[in-house]
């Protein structure tokens, strides 16, 4: 009898989980905004030491409902994004600035900028890839 009711209390459960719905979020939205990059990706090659190298990162809202970022973070404190403070229209464009600090740094280096917004993709990481070399006094 205990081994019934235990197979009973098994499948129920089992049942219950396959019949779950998923809890509905801003990111299931079909109006919701969506922040498409022309590159998450870019490569700076190779820099000397010390060299400060800033990349744009182009984005368009492709949704259906003003896009807000509402942070951007760098991996460490040598990265700084700057991203735009007013909500971006659907169709409209923009631009997040990453600038990287390459003092005290040396061979290669990914460098990341986490992007957070009301977005249905959620959110973005966008990276800076290259290399750093010494400088010729230095060698």
């Amino acid at each position: 009898m205990k081994r019934i009711a235990t197979l009973i209390v098994i499948l129920f459960a089992a049942m219950t989980a396959v019949n779950a719905q998923p809890v509905s979020s801003e990111q299931d939205d079909p109006n919701g905004p969506v922040i498409k990059f022309e590159t998450e990706t870019i490569s700076f090659d190779s820099v000397t030491q010390g060299t400060v190298v800033v990349k744009e990162y182009k984005f368009t809202n492709t949704g259906k409902s003003p896009l807000i970022i509402s942070g951007a973070t760098g991996s460490c404190s040598c990265t700084v994004p700057d991203y735009p403070k007013q909500p971006i229209a659907p169709g409209k464009s923009g631009v997040i600035r990453v600038e990287f600090k390459s003092e005290g740094k040396m061979g290669y280096q990914d460098k990341t900028a986490t992007i957070t917004s009301n977005a249905n993709n959620g959110v973005v990481v966008l990276h800076l890839k290259g290399k750093i070399v010494a400088s010729p006094a230095a060698k």
